[in-house]
């Protein structure tokens, strides 16, 4: 007999951390479209089989000069809604959303131009979470009732 997964109500964008990257308060925004999840880094590089970067970028308001290295990493072709194919490098690290913790992969690009530095892709949406886009921020709401 199969059972149904209760799925969590999420919005079209919302505020989440990332704790192993050591960046909170991050605006994430749901792209049912994108396959993959992909996070805003700059200073990408591959050096004896180590991945380096910097997350987002010296004009974002929560950027620190920290450096992060991976040691497991995988490259993919990812296709952008422009159409264009990109070679990005892809990592698996952890999301805290609606006060739960979840491990998510993220390809790794340049979003500076763009207003959301993290999209969620439906790899990680898929089986967990039901999307309204006519609401926003239901997870960091959440949050702070429980803080108040």
């Amino acid at each position: 007999m199969k059972t149904n997964t209760i799925k969590t109500l999420l919005g079209r964008s919302d505020i989440v951390d990332f704790p192993e990257l050591e960046l909170f308060g991050i605006d994430i925004k749901v792209d049912t479209g994108a396959y993959t999840s992909s996070f805003h880094c700059h200073h990408i590089e591959v050096e004896n089989n180590v991945l380096k970067c910097q997350f987002l970028d010296p004009k974002h308001e929560k950027y620190h000069d920290k450096y992060f290295t991976f040691k497991e990493f995988i490259q993919k072709n990812v296709k952008s809604s422009n159409g264009i194919t990109e070679n990005r490098f892809i990592i698996e690290t952890k999301i805290l959303i609606f006060n739960e913790i979840h491990t998510i992969e993220l390809s790794l690009t340049e979003r500076g131009s763009m207003t959301y530095p993290v999209l969620l892709g439906r790899k990680f949406l898929s089986k967990k979470f039901i999307i309204d886009t006519a609401k926003k921020n239901l997870s960091f709401k959440k949050l702070n009732k429980k803080i108040e």
